[in-house]
């Protein structure tokens, strides 16, 4: 996966960066691990195996969870958008629109 290495010259980068990459990278494969179990659980025609692939998904879904409130928690502009964004009701769009002061 080529999100796995870094864009620039490590010795170049802040300990902050290189840490939210980690973060970063950790992130997309808890995501890329969570739907890999929901399709292997659609596809299976196993109840017993199925009901394990889908407690396997529930658990890279809670590891994604703890990865984004770490970055919330250390990351400003993470923080900013997390906060407008999730736990809401409102249509996704309009409220993009509104928080880019566009209605």
């Amino acid at each position: 996966m080529s999100s796995e290495k870094l864009h620039a010259p490590r010795d170049r980068l802040s300990a902050k960066t290189i840490a939210m990459h980690h973060a970063i990278v950790s992130l997309m494969e808890e995501l890329e691990a969570a739907d890999w179990y929901r399709q292997r659980a659609d596809d299976c025609d196993d109840s017993s195996l199925r009901r394990i692939l889908l407690h396997n998904m529930r658990e890279e879904i809670e590891h994604a969870a703890m990865v984004l409130e770490w970055l919330r928690r250390n990351d400003r502009d993470f923080a900013k958008q997390l906060g407008e964004y999730l736990f809401t009701d409102s249509d996704i769009a309009v409220r993009e629109e509104q928080a880019a002061g566009k209605s």
